[in-house]
């Protein structure tokens, strides 16, 4: 009986091994990388299913709410029904949930016991805008080739749904009415128009003005049926002097969406890296994020986050950084089948565009790929007590070794040398002690070790002979005196 029950306990074990190497054991979580760190940034939900597109878009405006102004090439005349506004927390949760991570682990020291598996668990962790003041409507539009298709009010913001039937017509109709655009917009504007695109545009109404100062524009969302999936981003760029970040998170009912005409990158993750970023991961990241962009010459959409967030199936992150989005969260984020428990496939992707290298307007895909993927970064932190034993020794200069790596990982990341680094990498040096009274020192040991039979006969040889040399000098000095 105890035989079997050795057996059962040894079969439980290497069953936990196995689950462990697939899915690796979660690290700590400590910081993330979200959207507050850059400066000039907007983001944008996509929903695909077929043919259907939902587009939420939000930024980070700031000002006068008189002087917003947002206009967006869409397919087709949205009807009323088609546009509504929802809370900015969508955005919040869903940026919290997929954004880039830092997380860490703990070594366990040789020269004590390990710990039982519930204590592992109990460790503590360480925690520029438009004017858009419309005029008077007396303005005839027909005289400028444009046609008001539709006009709606929708929470704060009146809307109108314009066709054009030239770009320099629908640039004056604008100026005239008193939306101050930049005078590059035609040539912006005219792809648009030859395809036969309409124009959601967008301003604040009076009564809302009126009412008083916003916190922050309820967030836009659009939905609409074409073949076409892509996202506008030219007429952004018509008065930008500069790059803009983009994060754009995307759902669809089976994999990954992946750009069509700009290839999609993967950010580097599990990469380990020093302690010392544990307080400037923000800044570590936007070095990162800067470098990686360069190395793929400015013009590729790099991905953040890809997983199946099904709501009950399972893990959704290693670690996660926070609880999951709820069904209704992802129903108002668009994901209209999200409360009807089908699968959903969350991308969340980076794009830095500027007008050299981004001619053209983002095309998607929606891929079968449903592999998991997350932008992780990992700090592991050196095991506490004393090390005096022999493998004690031994783990710090492994460490000291380990630490030259992050440190080699960093700069390769961020394309930087850490002041730090020095500081880091001694931290422990004096720590390595004799491994016993009358022993060689332990870096004696590890020379031996790594040099093997051959080299350490060359070098006891050396040894020895400079110990002859050393007597035969010393006896002719005696002769000499004598």
């Amino acid at each position: 009986m105890k035989a079997l029950t050795r057996k059962l306990l040894a079969l439980s074990m290497a069953m936990l091994i196995i689950v462990q190497s697939s899915y690796g054991f979660c690290g700590f979580y400590v910081a993330k990388a979200d959207t507050t760190i850059f400066n000039n940034k907007s983001e944008v939900i996509l929903v695909r299913d077929g043919k259907h597109t939902v587009i939420t878009m939000s930024n980070d405006f700031k000002g006068d709410v008189k002087d917003f102004a947002m206009v967006v090439p869409v397919p087709v005349v949205l009807k009323e029904s088609d546009i509504k506004v929802v809370d900015r927390k969508v955005f919040e949760a869903l940026d919290a949930y997929s954004a880039p991570r830092l997380v860490e682990y703990y070594d366990q020291n040789p020269c004590q016991p390990e710990y039982a598996l519930d204590e592992i668990y109990a460790m503590p962790t360480s925690v520029n805008s438009n004017s858009m003041v419309m005029k008077s409507e007396s303005i005839r539009e027909k005289d400028f080739g444009v046609k008001i298709e539709a006009r709606y009010k929708v929470g704060e913001y009146d809307i109108l749904l314009l066709s054009a039937k030239e770009s320099t017509g629908l640039k004056d109709w604008l100026l005239l009415s008193g939306y101050k655009i930049p005078t590059t917009a035609d040539e912006v504007l005219a792809p648009y128009i030859k395809s036969n695109m309409k124009f959601f545009v967008v301003k604040v109404n009076a009564e809302t003005i009126a009412k008083g100062k916003f916190e922050y524009l309820s967030p836009l969302q659009i939905s609409f049926d074409h073949d076409k999936f892509m996202l506008p981003i030219r007429l952004g760029m018509a008065n930008s002097t500069g790059s803009q970040d983009m994060i754009v998170y995307a759902f669809t009912r089976t994999g990954r969406v992946e750009c069509t005409n700009y290839r999609t990158v993967k950010m580097p993750t599990d990469r380990h890296i020093p302690l010392f970023v544990k307080n400037e991961f923000g800044d570590f990241y936007k070095s990162l994020f800067q470098k990686t962009w360069k190395t793929e010459n400015r013009n590729a959409v790099f991905l953040e986050y890809a997983w199946d967030v099904t709501p009950n199936w399972g893990m959704k992150c290693d670690p996660c950084v926070g609880p999951p989005p709820m069904q209704q969260e992802f129903a108002d984020a668009g994901v209209w089948w999200a409360n009807t428990g089908g699968q959903t496939f969350f991308t969340r992707m980076h794009v830095r565009y500027e007008k050299s290298k981004f001619p053209s307007d983002l095309t998607f895909q929606v891929t079968p790929n449903n592999e998991n993927y997350q932008a992780r970064y990992v700090l592991t932190n050196p095991a506490s007590g004393e090390f005096e034993c022999e493998e004690g020794q031994q783990y710090l200069l492994d460490l000291r070794d380990k630490r030259k790596l992050e440190l080699d990982e960093y700069a390769a990341l961020t394309g930087k040398i850490s002041p730090k680094g020095q500081k880091y990498l001694s931290e422990y040096q004096g720590k390595i002690l004799l491994a016993k009274k009358n022993e060689a020192p332990i870096f004696m040991k590890e020379f031996f070790k790594n040099n093997g039979p051959r080299k350490l006969l060359i070098a006891l040889s050396a040894f020895m002979a400079l110990i002859i040399l050393f007597r035969f000098s010393r006896s002719k000095i005696e002769t000499k005196i004598v």
